[in-house]
């Protein structure tokens, strides 16, 4: 490990940035092979991946990936950590089963409740009661309970999200894709194929370094929620490169090909939206956030701030509000921010707002006083 090449925190950034369309966006990229260089997109929220797009593919229009979720290319479901992403439909089918925790670790969360769960009669009964049709999550629930009356029935619903792979129906008029009431259904059916077993683990680790590396097995574990990625690693070696970091604590895995162009370019100035992964994404953030703000971005009920970068890093949050048919995104800077790049930052700010909020009489940027 000491003889391997070392980088600094800004190349790691500008390694980073680069693969997440950051520092330019991309241009000619459909919505499935955008989602998949970002190895899928936080989606707890279904508008968040619009905005996700929009600040990095060049000339995004929402119909794109509205259509792209009806043609079944892409797919909204529950993934990494068991929270919502987006996917395209070609990366869920290769990597869901990497992504399944074993029974026992994935139920350990609920405690006493799933004292008398037992996943495997529970599991069977809830695909015969999906086949052939989707159901929302409070129906599912509620006719588990009807076969399984002693199980708690929000453990019910924890390991059918959790354990059985699935994924959420869009709607048909719904601005983001989603309405207030989603059903979910089989995987297998809705994609018309079987999910992948055999390789899943390498290729969950070859999409992640492609979209976030150069990275630990500790990053590739925070990010997926799957543990003893540093053997999956090991075993890859002779077809990764391998760097150390400047304090020599951590060796750093990417793939030969992937783009590290070095601290001394540009970053431009993007805004990101709430839950996004650039700032969730590694077990050790500091290449994208500093320790002492990452609280600013978190609240207390675990939300994931809108935030937005400055030479490459977080340098505060964002949020809009529409008061009497205006919409204001509203900047909070941690710290003073050099006028020309306040200035780039409010001129993106007003293109988003206007994204966001098209049906607004008026739009407004504010930069609020640190």
């Amino acid at each position: 490990m000491t003889s391997a090449p070392v980088l600094t925190p800004v190349d790691l950034n500008r390694a980073t940035l680069a693969r997440q369309m950051l520092l330019e966006r991309a241009c000619g990229v459909g919505v499935p092979e955008a989602v998949e260089r970002l190895a899928g997109m936080q989606a707890q929220e279904p508008k968040h991946p619009f905005i996700g797009l929009w600040t990095r593919v060049e000339g995004f229009e929402e119909e794109a990936l509205r259509r792209a979720l009806h043609e079944r290319r892409v797919v909204r479901a529950p993934l990494m950590r068991s929270t919502l992403h987006l996917f395209s439909a070609a990366d869920y089918a290769a990597l869901r089963m990497a992504l399944q925790p074993p029974a026992s670790v994935a139920l350990r969360v609920l405690g006493a409740r799933a004292e008398l769960l037992d996943p495997e009669q529970v599991l069977p009964a809830a695909r015969k009661l999906l086949t052939g049709r989707s159901l929302a999550f409070d129906e599912i629930r509620a006719q588990l309970q009807e076969q399984f009356p002693d199980v708690d029935d929000r453990a019910l619903g924890y390991a059918v999200r959790t354990l059985l792979p699935l994924v959420m129906v869009p709607s048909g008029d719904a601005r983001w894709g989603f309405g207030r009431r989603v059903e979910f259904t089989l995987a297998g059916e809705w994609l018309g194929e079987p999910l992948a077993r055999d390789g899943a683990a390498q290729a969950l680790v070859r999409r992640y370094l492609g979209a976030f590396g150069p990275a630990s097995a500790k990053d590739v574990q925070a990010w997926s929620g799957v543990g003893d990625m540093k053997a999956v690693l090991d075993d890859m070696r002779d077809e990764l490169e391998v760097f150390g970091d400047e304090g020599g604590r951590r060796e750093l895995f990417d793939l030969p090909d992937a783009p590290r162009p070095g601290a001394d370019v540009a970053a431009p100035p993007r805004l990101l939206a709430e839950f996004d992964n650039l700032v969730l994404a590694w077990e050790d953030r500091s290449r994208v956030i500093a320790d002492e703000h990452r609280p600013l971005v978190t609240t207390k009920n675990l939300r994931v701030k809108a935030t937005f970068l400055v030479d490459g890093v977080v340098a505060g949050t964002w949020a809009i509000a529409v008061k009497r048919r205006v919409a204001t995104l509203t900047l909070e800077p941690f710290g003073s921010v050099r006028k020309r790049a306040m200035n780039e930052l409010e001129a993106e700010a007003e293109r988003l707002v206007r994204f966001a909020e098209p049906g607004a009489r008026g739009h407004s940027v504010v930069a609020a006083q640190f």
